[in-house]
């Protein structure tokens, strides 16, 4: 193992080892967790040292109740008559969501998807780092995207290895991603953030894969907005 790999996994011991395990815990529940991570942010931004449920709840537009179940399944981190410390609970959800695990990211395809991912500053603001790029174009291969090169995908297998790569994001063609997901059942890449429109699921391999789908996001915003239109047309009438 490594020596990156090696404090990794003692982070990762210590860090499990705290109030703040993960239990088992509803799909619902974690996918609210980067909302609070956000907002406690935000919070910290404006100077706030403390904060109810009450204000996390207008802000966020969840009850009270439910950020109180939400909290509480990782141990509550609130007192009653006060709230909850933002920079205390800020850290018990950095380290939940794994922010201090110091993650390092590669992207296989350097087109407009991939390059715009890059370029954005939401890894560094979780702790993310992204360390290499992959595709077949000769013409941006040996290059960088701000300041990640870009490699062959050739040599996929030995560079996620030589950089200790966690998490890989797919951002290449849709045909293209079962055979690349195949690859990276044998490197130590423990996640996939695909967005190539295909569903993946490689659970059985030990590989975490959140298959985003861009397009279901913009039907579910296209029946929202005609929805409205339609309750318009008829209040109209």
């Amino acid at each position: 193992m490594s020596e990156k790999n090696k404090s990794l996994e003692a982070l990762r011991k210590e860090i499990d080892g705290r109030d703040s395990f993960r239990p088992t815990v509803s799909p619902a529940v974690i996918k609210r967790l980067p909302r609070y991570f956000r907002y406690l942010r935000e919070l910290i931004r404006m100077g706030k040292s403390r904060v109810s449920s009450a204000e996390l709840s207008k802000m966020m537009n969840v009850t009270a109740s439910q950020i109180r179940q939400d909290l509480n399944c990782f141990g509550g981190f609130g007192q009653q008559g006060y709230g909850y410390n933002v920079n205390y609970l800020y850290t018990k959800i950095c380290e939940i969501l794994g922010v201090g695990y110091g993650f390092r990211v590669a992207v296989i395809g350097a087109g407009n998807l991939g390059s715009a991912l890059v370029r954005s500053d939401m890894f560094e603001k979780r702790g993310v780092d992204v360390v290499a790029m992959f595709d077949t174009k000769p013409s941006v291969i040996g290059k960088k995207i701000g300041n990640v090169p870009v490699y062959s995908v050739d040599v996929l297998e030995e560079k996620l290895r030589e950089f200790a790569v966690d998490i890989v994001i797919l951002t290449l063609p849709k045909e293209y991603a079962v055979e690349t997901a195949s690859r990276l059942v044998h490197t130590d890449v423990g996640g996939i953030w695909n967005f190539t429109g295909k569903e993946l699921e490689l659970g059985d391999c030990g590989i975490v894969v959140e298959n985003v789908h861009i397009g279901d996001s913009l039907m579910t915003l296209c029946y929202e907005v005609a929805k409205s239109m339609n309750e318009k047309q008829t209040g109209d009438k």
